[in-house]
C-alpha cells in the first residue's frame, strides 16, 4: 500500500502542493488530472524521491520514501518514473535502450524481455533502429518500455500518451494497463487525458492549485462531479438552475449538464438559439445561447445559425 500522509512541498516559499493525503492499494491504476500548473508532475516526483518533503511523509508499505537529504542518487529502487523528458540515449538502438539496465547474464532472457516489452509499445520493428531517427511518439513508447524493464512495485508516468497518434495511442493503452493489472504493479498516471481517467483508472484524483478536490472511482467522479471544475475536465459541461429546464416545486439547485444530457424535443421550458455547430463523426456538438450565457448539448444534425430550438434533460 502506498500512504501519501499530509505532504506539503514548494520549489520556493511559495507552496505548489498542500497538505495532501490519500492511500493507494497495491495493483490500482490511479489517474492524477487537473488544469495546468496544479502540481500533478510535483506530486508525482515527490512520490518518486526525487524532492525532500517541507511536511508529512510517504510510505510504501513499510518503507518511508527519502528524498536527495537521504539518498545520494534521488529515487526509489522500487519506482520507476518516466518524465515527459524521455531521456533517451540517441546512439543506440531502441534494444539497447530497452535493455540498458537488464543483465547480460542471461543474454537469452534479456533479448525475450526485450521483444516482451517492445511488443507491448508496438515497437517490434524498430528494435535495430537508434533512438535519434525515431519520432517523438515513437521515442514515447521506448521510454515507456524502458521503465518496464526491471519490473517495478510502483510506476509513476507523467503524460505518458502525449506524443502518440490517436489511433496507436488506444492499443497501447490497452496493452499497457492489462500488463500492469496481470503484474500487479502499482501506476500512477497524471494526465490532461480523461480517456486516461475513465477507461483505465480504479480511481481518479482531482487536484487544483495544490490541493485535492476530490478521489473516488472514475465512473462516479464522471457521472457525480462535485462542482464545474471536476466535470470540466471531462470536456464541455452546462450550469444551469432545475427550473429552466423542468417545473421545480420547492427549493430551486444548480445542476451541471454535459452536453449529451441535453437534448432537443419539440416542447421544453429552455429556449436555446443555435450558434455554432461542430461535427463530432457520430453526432453534432452544437453551441448554443441560453439566458444570456453559452451552453453546449449534442444534436443527430447541424442547425442553422440562430435556429431556436427547445430543450431539456435526455
Amino acid at each position: 500500500m502506498l500512504q501519501v500522509q499530509n505532504i506539503s512541498f514548494g520549489y520556493t516559499d511559495k507552496k505548489v502542493v498542500h497538505t495532501i493525503n490519500f492511500t493507494i492499494e497495491k495493483g490500482q491504476n490511479i489517474a492524477v488530472i487537473g488544469e495546468s500548473g496544479c502540481g500533478k508532475s510535483t506530486l508525482l516526483k515527490l512520490i518518486y524521491g526525487l524532492y525532500d518533503l517541507d511536511e508529512g511523509q510517504i510510505f510504501w508499505n513499510e518503507t518511508e520514501v527519502l528524498g536527495p537529504k537521504f539518498n545520494l542518487v534521488p529515487g526509489m529502487p522500487f519506482i520507476k518514473y518516466l518524465s515527459q523528458d524521455f531521456d533517451l540515449m540517441p546512439y543506440i538502438t531502441v534494444a539497447e535502450n530497452v535493455g540498458k539496465y537488464l543483465s547480460n547474464a542471461f543474454p537469452e532472457q534479456k533479448n525475450d524481455r526485450i521483444e516482451e516489452l517492445l511488443e507491448i509499445v508496438e515497437m517490434t520493428e524498430f528494435a535495430n533502429v537508434k533512438a535519434k531517427y525515431l519520432s517523438g511518439g515513437q521515442q514515447q513508447r521506448v521510454a515507456l518500455a524502458r521503465v518496464l524493464a526491471l519490473e517495478p512495485e510502483i510506476l509513476l508516468l507523467d503524460e505518458p500518451f502525449s506524443h502518440i497518434d490517436n489511433f496507436r495511442k488506444n492499443a497501447l493503452r490497452r496493452n499497457l494497463f492489462a500488463y500492469l493489472k496481470s503484474r500487479g504493479i502499482t501506476c500512477i498516471v497524471a494526465t490532461h487525458d480523461s480517456t486516461d481517467a475513465l477507461s483505465f483508472a480504479d480511481e481518479t484524483i482531482v487536484l487544483q492549485n495544490g490541493f485535492i478536490v476530490d478521489k473516488a472511482d472514475s465512473h462516479s467522479l464522471y457521472n457525480n462531479p462535485i462542482n464545474k471544475y471536476v466535470a470540466s475536465l471531462f470536456g464541455e459541461v452546462n450550469e444551469l438552475r432545475l427550473s429552466q429546464l423542468v417545473p421545480v416545486d420547492g427549493e430551486d439547485e444548480m445542476v451541471l449538464l454535459y452536453p449529451h444530457q441535453l437534448k432537443v424535443v419539440d416542447n421544453g421550458l429552455m429556449k436555446a438559439v443555435a450558434k455554432q455547430s461542430y461535427f463530432k463523426g457520430s453526432h453534432y456538438l452544437i453551441k448554443a445561447v441560453f439566458d444570456r450565457k453559452v451552453i453546449f448539448f449534442e444534436h443527430d444534425k447541424p442547425l442553422e445559425l440562430n435556429q431556436e430550438v427547445t430543450l431539456m434533460i435526455s
